[in-house]
């Protein structure tokens, strides 16, 4: 299989393109620091990207950023990096990628435990997790020819509490939350939502 890491360079992303490359497939990472380089962010940037990729089995999404403030500090410019980057930037991903996608080949995009559970200063990332979800949902509807798209929710991985000086010990690694997304690959869901093991809303 060739796949296809947007995000290579994040915490979730190194740790996908790992197991990928664990499993014996051939693996493209890009980010935003690569050669070539994606910027979701920028719809011409993701253009220039598909237009040198070529065909592929699946294509993964662990990019975009959404803010994470409270709501009565919360700018128009914040509320507009969660659309253009998380949100449009993904749903971009999945619509222009769509001819370099092989028959059967699948799409993973990234959402968040958050749009279940949210804390204070998430209203911006919980609101773009479930419209990625919503969007996943519809855009199974419009695949041909046994394309797919899934949804991971992840929770936090330990790396990224640790960095934050928070206690890491509930939640999973970057490499257990990468298993979520590679078995979204292998599995047969579309247009569904999916969750690592031990961290789903149930």
């Amino acid at each position: 299989m060739k796949a296809v890491v947007i995000g290579s360079s994040g915490t979730i992303g190194k740790a996908i393109s790992q197991l990928l490359k664990d499993k014996g497939h051939e693996v493209i990472e890009v980010s935003r620091s690569t050669k070539p380089s994606i910027d979701i962010q920028n719809p011409s940037s993701i253009d220039s990207f598909y237009a040198g990729l070529g065909q592929v089995d699946a294509i993964i999404c662990a990019a975009g950023d959404a803010a994470f403030v409270s709501l009565d500090k919360l700018t128009d410019e914040q509320i507009q990096l969660s659309l253009t980057s998380k949100l449009l930037g993904q749903v971009n991903v999945v619509r222009k990628g769509l001819a370099n996608l092989r028959p059967n080949g699948a799409f993973v995009i990234t959402g968040g435990i958050l749009a279940y559970t949210p804390w204070p200063q998430t209203s911006m990332i919980a609101m773009v997790n479930l419209g990625l979800e919503g969007f996943a949902k519809a855009a199974a509807l419009d695949m041909t020819e046994g394309r797919r798209v899934v949804i991971v929710h992840p929770p936090w991985v330990a790396e990224t509490a640790a960095k934050l000086g928070m206690d890491a010990s509930p939640w999973p690694s970057a490499a257990k939350t990468a298993e979520a997304y590679v078995s979204a690959i292998e599995g047969n869901k579309n247009g569904a939502a999916a969750f690592v093991e031990g961290h789903s809303p149930a």
